[in-house]
């Protein structure tokens, strides 16, 4: 079943609840988000990306992951 717009902010609300988000996408399968926050400070991109699909807790994990794609942007505040 796909996941909505909703569902993943509210994932990705859970670990990093002062973060700017913002999810993208139609379709609930291919799906984009912008994850700013303090944490991501001193880390490098894969790092960054790392946490925020672990927040994802396995909805993206193999063939019959309810997210199939996310295109992603992390950064610290400047």
């Amino acid at each position: 079943m796909p996941m909505s717009r909703v569902e993943i902010e509210s994932l990705l609300r859970e670990s990093f609840p002062e973060a700017q988000i913002e999810v993208g996408g139609d379709d609930g399968v291919h799906m984009s988000a912008m994850v700013v926050d303090e944490s991501f400070r001193g880390k490098n991109r894969v790092q960054q990306q790392r946490a925020v699909y672990a927040a994802l807790k396995g909805k993206m994990d193999g063939a019959n992951g309810e997210l199939h794609a996310l295109a992603l942007t992390t950064r610290a505040p400047e």
